[in-house]
C-alpha cells in the first residue's frame, strides 16, 4: 500500500519537476536574449558616439584644410561628414529612446552644438570662398569653433561614460544571470535524477516483490488445484462405484428376478439400470475415463 502510494506520488513529482526545469530553461533563455538585446543595442548606440566624433572632426579637418589651400579637393571630407552627420544623430537618437532623461537631454545638447559647430564652419568656408580670407581666418582665430568642438567632445564622453556604464552593468546581469541559469540547472537536473533512481528502484523493488507475490500465488494455487484434484478423484471414484454397484444390481435383478417382477418393476429396473449408465457416462465426460476406471469396472464385473 506504501508502495503504490509512493509511485502514485512519485510519478506526477517526476513530471512537475521536469515541467519545472524546462520553465527555467526556457525562462533563463529568455532572460539573455533581452541581455544580449541591450548589450547589442549599447554598442550600436557607442558605434553612433564615434560615428558622431568621427563626422565633426572630419569636417573640422575639411574646413582647415580647404581655409589654408583654397583647394576645394580638401572639401570632400567636409563634405560626406555632413552628408552622414544628420543619419548618425538619427541612430544616436532613436537608441537612446529608452535611456535616462540625461542621456537623452545630452543628445539633444550635442545636437544643438554640432548645428553650431557646423554653422561656424560653413560661414568660415563661406568667407574663404569669397575672397575673404582675412576675416575667415579671424573667425577661425575667435576660438568660437573650438569652444563648440571643446563642449561637442565633452557631451561625446559623457554620452560615451553613461553607455560604457550600461554596458558593464548589461555585462554583469549576464554573468549572473549565466551563473543563477547554471546554479539551477544543476540543482533542477540533480533533484530530477535524485527523483528519477528513486522511483526506478522503488518500481524495480516493487516489480520484486509483486514476482514474489505472485511465485507464492502460483505456489498456493498448486496446492489447491492438487488437493481439488484429490477431492474430485475421491468424489469420482465414489460415484463411479455407486453407479457401478447400482448398475450391477440392477442388471442382476433383472437376470434372476426379471421373470418374477411385474411389467411396471421390470420398467422401474430397467430405467434405474439406463440411469445409472448416463451417470457414468457425465461422470466420464466431466473427470475422464483413464485406465483405472476400467480396471475397476471390469474387477465389479467379474464379482456380478
Amino acid at each position: 500500500m506504501i508502495r503504490k502510494a509512493a509511485l502514485g506520488v512519485g510519478a506526477p513529482a517526476l513530471l512537475v519537476l521536469m515541467a519545472a526545469n524546462a520553465y527555467l530553461a526556457v525562462n533563463h533563455l529568455e532572460r539573455m536574449d533581452r541581455i544580449a538585446a541591450l548589450t547589442l543595442e549599447s554598442s550600436m548606440i557607442q558605434a553612433h558616439i564615434s560615428s558622431v566624433l568621427k563626422d565633426l572632426t572630419d569636417m573640422e579637418t575639411g574646413q582647415r584644410g580647404y581655409l589654408l589651400t583654397e583647394n576645394p579637393a580638401y572639401l570632400q571630407p567636409y563634405t560626406d561628414a555632413k552628408a552622414r552627420m544628420a543619419s548618425d544623430f538619427a541612430g544616436l537618437r532613436s537608441g537612446l529612446a529608452n535611456r535616462s532623461e540625461r542621456e537623452r537631454s545630452l543628445e539633444s545638447q550635442l545636437e544643438s552644438v554640432a548645428n553650431s559647430k557646423q554653422a561656424e564652419m560653413e560661414h568660415s568656408i563661406t568667407l574663404r570662398q569669397q575672397g575673404y580670407r582675412h576675416r575667415a581666418f579671424k573667425l577661425v582665430d575667435s576660438n568660437e569653433g573650438l569652444e563648440y568642438m571643446d563642449r561637442a567632445r565633452g557631451l561625446l564622453a559623457m554620452l560615451a561614460a553613461a553607455e560604457n556604464n550600461n554596458f558593464a552593468r548589461f555585462d554583469r546581469e549576464r554573468n549572473v544571470s549565466l551563473s543563477q541559469a547554471l546554479r539551477d540547472t544543476v540543482v533542477a537536473n540533480a533533484l530530477l535524477l535524485l527523483l528519477t533512481a528513486c522511483l526506478f528502484t522503488l518500481v524495480r523493488y516493487h516489480g520484486r516483490v509483486l514476482e514474489r507475490e505472485a511465485a507464492r500465488s502460483r505456489q498456493e494455487l498448486a496446492v489447491r488445484d492438487l488437493q481439488l484434484e484429490k477431492l474430485t478423484s475421491a468424489l469420482s471414484n465414489q460415484a463411479r462405484s455407486n453407479t457401478s454397484l447400482i448398475e450391477a444390481n440392477a442388471r442382476l435383478l433383472l437376470q434372476h428376478y426379471g421373470g418374477f417382477l411385474p411389467r411396471q418393476g421390470h420398467e422401474y429396473a430397467e430405467q434405474i439400470q439406463e440411469a445409472s449408465a448416463q451417470m457414468e457416462r457425465l461422470r466420464r465426460d466431466l473427470v475422464g475415463s483413464p485406465a483405472a476406471d476400467k480396471d475397476e469396472q471390469a474387477a465389479l464385473d467379474s464379482v456380478a
